[in-house]
Protein backbone atom coordinates (compact mmCIF):
# COMPACT_ATOMS: atom_id res chain seq x y z
CA UNK A 1 0.00 0.00 0.00
CA UNK A 2 1.50 3.46 -1.25
CA UNK A 3 1.53 6.58 1.33
CA UNK A 4 -1.43 8.67 0.75
CA UNK A 5 -0.45 11.75 -1.24
CA UNK A 6 -1.50 15.86 0.05
CA UNK A 7 -4.35 16.12 -1.94
CA UNK A 8 -6.04 12.52 -0.56
CA UNK A 9 -5.07 14.10 2.62
CA UNK A 10 -6.90 17.26 1.99
CA UNK A 11 -9.81 15.48 0.39
CA UNK A 12 -10.47 12.88 3.67
CA UNK A 13 -9.94 16.37 5.77
CA UNK A 14 -12.55 18.20 3.92
CA UNK A 15 -15.17 15.34 4.71
CA UNK A 16 -14.52 15.19 7.83
CA UNK A 17 -14.89 18.83 8.45
CA UNK A 18 -18.62 18.62 6.64
CA UNK A 19 -19.35 15.62 8.95
CA UNK A 20 -17.81 17.45 11.95
CA UNK A 21 -19.81 20.45 10.93
CA UNK A 22 -23.25 18.80 9.74
CA UNK A 23 -23.45 17.10 13.16
CA UNK A 24 -22.45 20.41 14.94
CA UNK A 25 -26.07 21.85 13.30
CA UNK A 26 -28.17 18.97 13.80
CA UNK A 27 -29.12 17.70 17.24
CA UNK A 28 -31.02 20.88 17.89
CA UNK A 29 -33.11 20.13 14.76
CA UNK A 30 -33.98 16.64 15.92
CA UNK A 31 -35.75 17.86 19.15
CA UNK A 32 -38.61 19.53 17.23
CA UNK A 33 -41.26 16.69 16.69
CA UNK A 34 -42.33 19.20 13.76
CA UNK A 35 -39.59 19.83 12.28
CA UNK A 36 -38.03 16.63 12.54
CA UNK A 37 -41.23 15.02 11.42
CA UNK A 38 -42.41 17.96 8.81
CA UNK A 39 -43.55 17.00 5.08
CA UNK A 40 -40.70 19.58 4.06
CA UNK A 41 -38.10 19.42 6.79
CA UNK A 42 -38.84 15.84 7.64
CA UNK A 43 -37.03 14.78 4.10
CA UNK A 44 -34.58 17.52 4.97
CA UNK A 45 -33.19 16.03 7.90
CA UNK A 46 -33.76 12.17 5.88
CA UNK A 47 -31.01 13.76 3.29
CA UNK A 48 -28.73 15.28 5.98
CA UNK A 49 -28.46 12.08 7.56
CA UNK A 50 -27.67 10.08 4.25
CA UNK A 51 -24.86 12.98 3.37
CA UNK A 52 -23.50 12.07 6.71
CA UNK A 53 -23.33 8.79 5.77
CA UNK A 54 -22.13 8.79 2.15
CA UNK A 55 -19.43 11.14 3.52
CA UNK A 56 -17.88 8.69 6.20
CA UNK A 57 -18.08 5.88 3.43
CA UNK A 58 -16.04 8.82 1.20
CA UNK A 59 -14.05 9.29 3.81
CA UNK A 60 -12.48 5.41 3.81
CA UNK A 61 -12.82 5.36 0.05
CA UNK A 62 -10.46 8.22 -0.67
CA UNK A 63 -7.10 5.98 0.22
CA UNK A 64 -7.96 3.65 -1.92
CA UNK A 65 -10.00 5.00 -4.81
CA UNK A 66 -10.11 8.60 -4.63
CA UNK A 67 -11.73 9.53 -7.60
CA UNK A 68 -15.01 7.21 -6.41
CA UNK A 69 -14.96 8.73 -3.24
CA UNK A 70 -14.57 12.69 -4.67
CA UNK A 71 -18.16 11.54 -6.55
CA UNK A 72 -19.50 10.21 -3.33
CA UNK A 73 -18.52 12.94 -1.68
CA UNK A 74 -19.75 15.65 -4.23
CA UNK A 75 -23.29 13.74 -3.94
CA UNK A 76 -23.12 13.86 -0.11
CA UNK A 77 -22.63 17.55 -0.53
CA UNK A 78 -25.21 18.37 -2.57
CA UNK A 79 -27.88 16.02 -0.02
CA UNK A 80 -26.77 18.14 2.63
CA UNK A 81 -26.60 21.42 0.90
CA UNK A 82 -30.27 21.98 1.12
CA UNK A 83 -30.88 21.52 4.79
CA UNK A 84 -28.19 24.41 4.79
CA UNK A 85 -30.21 26.55 2.91
CA UNK A 86 -33.55 26.08 4.59
CA UNK A 87 -31.77 27.23 7.99
CA UNK A 88 -30.13 30.12 6.67
CA UNK A 89 -33.27 31.33 4.55
CA UNK A 90 -36.59 29.51 5.58
CA UNK A 91 -38.80 31.36 3.94
CA UNK A 92 -37.20 32.01 0.92
CA UNK A 93 -36.84 28.22 0.50
CA UNK A 94 -40.42 27.26 1.50
CA UNK A 95 -41.46 30.13 -0.99
CA UNK A 96 -38.99 28.42 -3.95
CA UNK A 97 -39.43 24.57 -3.24
CA UNK A 98 -42.14 24.44 -0.93
CA UNK A 99 -45.58 26.67 -2.65
CA UNK A 100 -48.07 26.70 0.20
CA UNK A 101 -45.83 25.28 3.08
CA UNK A 102 -47.35 26.91 6.19
CA UNK A 103 -44.96 27.97 9.02
CA UNK A 104 -46.69 27.09 12.42
CA UNK A 105 -44.55 29.90 13.99
CA UNK A 106 -43.32 32.10 11.60
CA UNK A 107 -39.68 32.71 11.08
CA UNK A 108 -38.46 36.20 11.22
CA UNK A 109 -37.74 37.25 7.35
CA UNK A 110 -34.46 37.40 5.55
CA UNK A 111 -31.36 35.68 6.18
CA UNK A 112 -30.44 34.46 9.59
CA UNK A 113 -26.52 33.78 10.03
CA UNK A 114 -25.47 31.24 12.42
CA UNK A 115 -21.21 30.62 12.70
CA UNK A 116 -22.05 26.95 12.18
CA UNK A 117 -24.19 27.66 9.03
CA UNK A 118 -21.79 29.90 7.74
CA UNK A 119 -19.35 27.54 8.26
CA UNK A 120 -20.97 24.31 6.96
CA UNK A 121 -21.47 26.06 3.78
CA UNK A 122 -18.23 27.19 3.30
CA UNK A 123 -16.69 24.20 4.01
CA UNK A 124 -19.37 22.00 1.69
CA UNK A 125 -18.31 24.82 -1.10
CA UNK A 126 -14.73 24.17 -0.49
CA UNK A 127 -15.66 20.36 -0.82
CA UNK A 128 -17.45 20.18 -4.07
CA UNK A 129 -14.44 22.34 -5.27
CA UNK A 130 -11.83 19.84 -3.94
CA UNK A 131 -14.53 16.60 -5.22
CA UNK A 132 -14.67 18.59 -8.90
CA UNK A 133 -10.99 18.88 -9.02
CA UNK A 134 -10.34 15.66 -8.11
CA UNK A 135 -12.78 14.14 -10.92
CA UNK A 136 -11.71 16.56 -13.25
CA UNK A 137 -8.15 15.15 -13.08
CA UNK A 138 -7.07 12.88 -15.83
CA UNK A 139 -4.40 11.13 -14.35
Amino acid sequence: MKKPDIKQVYQAGSFLLCVFLSLQIEPGLDEGVEFARGWLTGPLLSMEDLGISLFIVAIVLTFVFPRVAAAIGLASSLLCLPLYLFDVAPVPFAQVFARGHEFKVQPAPGFHWDIWLVTGLLALALTVYMCVRRIAVTS
